[in-house]
């Protein structure tokens, strides 16, 4: 009998093997699938916690804000509504209800109300950088076999817009939310001879200035990413799985 067992432990190990090497060949034959699911799902959560606090179902919800709250700053100034009156609300808005715009904390741990419907549990840059990066991964995957890969010089191009826009957002919040000079850009109102309207240069609402740089950097860096990353992670996945099926191919053995 234990000659039985300590034969059985090498059949034991080699089947496991095998079970695992089938399982990284199907992995890598189908990461795309696997990215979009697992990726979509962390894109999509703090989508999911407006809807649920609109249902009723605020545990989850809080839940998703406490969790998302760790990767971003979520100030309902600059992040998207659902549900409401707007889809996005000024800083004096929130003034309006009584919270100190001073208070970063307490900014930051309004999630709406039945009014003015329910925060995203992403900020509008963050909703834009990685909701891009799933957008441009499908659209590179249909095109990968068209396009080169994008060099590091590039990435840092296409990197750059959001550091810079990210940087002065955050120098200029020194001065106090709502007092920077990101939050008037009358430097920008100079600079065009105030050819737009007051509400382009003022605040964070959707249609300003500092909406769309938030988002069109977001997208720049989010298409960054996957055109300089997921070349080689296709790169990697198909040597990967050529090897197992060498590996299966020697050993007689069927995928």
């Amino acid at each position: 009998m234990p000659g039985q067992t300590r034969g059985m432990i090498p059949k034991r190990r080699y089947s496991m093997a095998i079970a695992l090497n089938r399982a990284a060949y199907a992995i890598s034959r189908h990461w795309m699938a696997g990215f979009s699911l697992a990726f979509g799902i962390f894109v999509g959560l703090p989508f999911l916690a407006p809807v649920f606090m609109e249902i009723g179902w605020e545990l989850p919800a809080k839940a998703i804000y406490a969790v998302y709250s760790f990767l971003c700053h979520q100030l309902p100034q600059r992040s998207y509504f659902l549900f409401g009156e707007s889809f996005t609300y000024p800083l004096s808005a929130f003034q309006a209800l009584g919270l100190d715009a001073s208070n970063f904390l307490t900014l930051r741990q309004f999630v709406g109300n039945a009014e003015m419907g329910w925060k995203v549990a992403w900020s509008d840059r963050m909703a834009s950088m990685y909701g891009g990066i799933l957008l441009f991964a499908w659209i590179w995957y249909l095109l990968r076999r068209r396009i080169r890969p994008l060099s590091l010089k590039g990435m840092l191009v296409l990197a750059v817009p959001m550091a810079i826009d990210g940087f002065s957002h955050m120098i200029s919040d020194f001065a106090g939310l709502g007092q920077g000079f990101r939050d008037g850009n009358v430097w920008l109102a100079i600079l065009t001879n105030a050819a737009f309207p007051a509400s382009f240069y003022l605040g964070d609402g959707w249609g300003s200035f500092n909406s769309i740089m938030r988002l069109i950097t977001g997208l720049l860096l989010g298409m960054g990413v996957v055109w300089f990353g997921f070349p080689y992670l296709e790169e990697y996945f198909s040597n990967l799985a050529e090897t197992i099926r060498s590996k299966f191919d020697r050993a007689g053995l069927m995928l």
